[in-house]
């Protein structure tokens, strides 16, 4: 049983972090056009608050997964270092 579960976390794990990556690769796609933007319109000040905001929102719908993806792997080496000490 432990086996199988260590097996199903470790292949939840690797799609995950395929996942991340192509998460990683939206995040510049979606840069682009905001960084594009801003340089058509000349780089005022309220473009370069609005295009911060934008790339500070596509940068935490990156990064946030990332952590939560370590999160996950720790709990779940925890969990499964705990029933493999107790089998």
């Amino acid at each position: 049983m432990n086996e199988r579960l260590s097996l199903i976390v470790s292949v939840l794990l690797k799609a995950g972090v395929g996942l991340v990556a192509l998460n990683e690769i939206r995040g510049l796609i979606l840069a682009a056009p905001v960084f594009y933007g801003m340089y058509q319109s000349g780089g005022t000040a309220t473009v370069i608050w609005l295009g911060m905001c934008s790339l500070g929102g596509i940068a935490l719908s990156v990064i946030v997964p990332l952590i939560a993806a370590k999160k996950i792997k720790k709990y779940a080496d925890v969990r499964l270092g705990r029933q493999l000490a107790q089998a």
